[in-house]
């Protein structure tokens, strides 16, 4: 008997299923949850030992542990829009700082959001959370995709709570309605994973997108009544408990609803806080910087989709969602857009334990990066190849210059001068190595991706 392959049959199966009178397998469900500035080890399964986070932890248990996921950049603004757009923030003019009350700058229109792209093949789409990528009303969420918006649009520092001193504060949203003035941080974490899960009730026989992007953990912290004091870890502690236990809450809904099987949980920080604190914790930096703690962070996926119980030290990273999140939603990436991700579906369901050569056409959207330029100079040609090219990282710092590529173990930064360190061996970045033929090859991919961004810039 002939053997289909999955996706052959599943298509097939929906072309079938009204004939038969059988159901078809629905959409996938996808939640993504972003933390603000959640530390490399700052959860139980990360390696923390102040504050226990069990909810967290068996979402890490069920799914996949990624050990060497990168934020887009070590900063609020620019990470949001690698992970919205699947592209470096570099393409789309917000590499640098993040978006402030007075900013007339955001996603601009050129730019599909992975909210988009759902919305117009059936999905219900919710933003709830912080947003930080624009603020005049043609760059609110509800204008990139976003069926439903809760949440603030800024954030609560004095940086930009100054711009509201005259107005009664920042203000709670729903959609452009003010329903709180001032904000308060102890309570919000409660009130957005309120309006996640009444979204997700009021969505259940559709499929649905939910973006949840926490306020917590940025200063300045707030912590209900019900979780000061209980971390033994400061505010900072306290504050994870409470994500750990609304993050539970979530799941839990899921559960009773009867959506868990068909739901994707995407787990995720925005970028780094700080150190490691014992010596089995090496790495250093802090968020704003590109040593590896300033923009290295948690991420874990569980879920429809994903084969559970695995950590894996594949490279990834942000603008990687994109097309995965498409894939496990049965949708093409249009034919026109340019990513810098790659679909990471194949690796999630357990076919392979590293990101896939686009080549090999595993996935739906594996193909994707394989729209970007290729073009090597004669000088780089013999040592540079395209798939080492497509899986590298580019590290982007938090005013957004280029500042370090990673390929495979090695990382090479590039400013004040060329340094090359082993990861594997030394993930303190230490230990300078002495490779030369190593560091051409990265130097080579650095220029390359300097010529591809502004040639990017320049259309």
């Amino acid at each position: 008997m002939t053997r289909y392959p999955a996706r052959l049959f599943s298509i097939v199966l929906a072309l079938l299923a009204p004939l038969l009178g059988v159901a078809a397998e629905p959409p996938t469900n996808i939640i993504f949850i972003l933390v603000d500035d959640q530390g490399y080890y700052d959860l139980g399964c990360t390696g923390a030992t102040e504050v226990k986070t069990p909810r967290i932890d068996a979402l890490a248990a069920a799914g996949v542990r990624f050990t060497d996921y990168y934020a887009a950049a070590p900063i609020c603004s620019p990470s949001r829009a690698g992970i919205l757009t699947g592209r470096y923030p570099r393409r789309s003019g917000l590499e640098a700082w993040v978006q402030r009350a007075d900013s007339t700058r955001g996603l601009p229109a050129s730019e599909l959001t992975l909210a988009q792209l759902l919305k117009s093949r059936g999905y219900a789409t919710a933003c709830i959370g912080k947003w930080h990528l624009g603020f005049t009303p043609e760059l609110r969420p509800q204008r990139k995709g976003f069926d439903h918006y809760f949440g603030l649009l800024h954030n609560l520092d004095g940086v930009e709570t100054v711009y509201f001193q005259g107005e009664g504060g920042v203000p709670l949203l729903r959609g452009d309605t003010v329903v709180q003035r001032p904000a308060v941080a102890a309570e919000l974490t409660r009130r957005y994973t309120d309006e996640a899960i009444a979204f997700i009730e009021a969505q259940r026989s559709r499929p649905f997108f939910l973006y949840l992007a926490h306020t917590m953990l940025h200063e300045p912290l707030g912590v209900s009544d019900e979780f000061k004091g209980r971390s033994g870890w400061g505010l900072y502690g306290d504050a994870t408990m409470e994500l750990d236990h609304h993050t539970g809450r979530l799941v839990d809904a899921l559960e009773r609803l009867g959506l868990a099987a068909n739901t994707t949980i995407v787990y995720a920080s925005d970028n780094g806080r700080g150190p490691g604190r014992t010596p089995a914790q090496p790495l250093r930096g802090t968020k704003l910087t590109t040593l590896e703690a300033g923009i290295r962070v948690p991420a874990i996926v569980a879920g429809a989709g994903v084969r559970g119980g695995r950590v894996s030290s594949a490279l990834v990273h942000a603008m990687d969602w994109f097309p995965t999140l498409a894939t496990l939603a049965g949708v093409d990436v249009p034919a026109d857009r340019i990513l810098d991700g790659r679909d990471l579906a194949p690796l999630l369901d357990g076919r392979v334990e590293t990101v896939p050569d686009p080549a090999a056409g595993l996935s739906r959207n594996a193909a994707v990066p394989l729209r970007r330029p290729w073009q090597p100079p004669g000088e780089w040609a013999p040592l540079i190849t395209r798939a080492d090219y497509l899986n590298a990282f580019f590290y982007h710092g938090a005013e957004g210059q280029f500042a370090a590529v990673r390929s495979g173990k090695w990382k090479l930064t590039l400013s004040p001068n060329l340094q090359l360190f082993d990861l594997e061996a030394d993930p303190g970045e230490q230990r300078p190595v002495r490779d030369a033929a190593t560091t051409r090859r990265l130097r080579g991919m650095a220029v390359m991706f300097q010529e591809e961004m502004n040639a990017a810039r320049q259309r």
